[in-house]
């Protein structure tokens, strides 16, 4: 297992230079720049613990102020390293946002290492937009998305815009960016 501060390291460096730098996340550069995204390095292995910190990271955001702390992401190390596994999390995660009354206040965002759309194969560019080096759950305020996106124009064009975006990395750029020497197809 890789220490904690490493494992740190590298999500926020992902998260500079891929989700900022490549602006495949409108609304992440500000609560960056503002030091109000909580990074949770989990410790848990199974999916009952994992489902207690989120419910404990959804308190917290409940009960804390936007201002101070905007978004949580929650850094998977421990397990979930496959796919499937990381997307019935995800059905699990999605049904106790609604099951706590979270629906309309947060929103989930998914990432993961072999992140993979329906429809696309496993080396499709596309997929970039959602490759992080561990599995994550990205917990959003829907009220601080809502106000970025009224600035925003043309909110509907983000995921085309992020697929253009990865399918013109070269693979050097691409290796700098994500780690990886070269994708499958494109």
């Amino acid at each position: 297992m890789t220490d904690i501060s490493t494992i740190e390291s590298q999500v926020w460096q992902w998260l500079d230079k891929a989700v900022i730098g490549l602006n495949l996340c409108p609304f992440a550069k500000k609560p960056r720049a503002n030091n109000q995204i909580k990074l949770v390095i989990s410790q848990a292995d199974n999916s009952n613990d994992l489902t207690n910190e989120l419910l404990t990271e959804l308190d917290f955001l409940t009960n804390t102020p936007a201002e101070q702390t905007d978004t949580t992401v929650i850094v998977i190390p421990l397990f979930l390293t496959d796919f499937s596994d990381y997307l019935h999390m995800l059905d699990v995660a999605d049904m106790l946002i609604d099951q706590m009354g979270y629906r309309g206040t947060f929103q989930l965002a998914s990432f993961h290492p072999n992140y993979q759309f329906d429809g696309t194969e496993a080396g499709d560019a596309e997929n970039l937009t959602n490759t992080a080096p561990y599995p994550i759950l990205h917990l959003i305020r829907e009220d601080s998305m809502e106000k970025v996106l009224s600035k925003y124009p043309d909110p509907e064009s983000i995921p085309v815009n992020n697929i253009k975006t990865v399918e013109s990395l070269t693979e050097k750029e691409m290796g700098e960016i994500y780690g990886f020497k070269s994708r499958k197809s494109k």
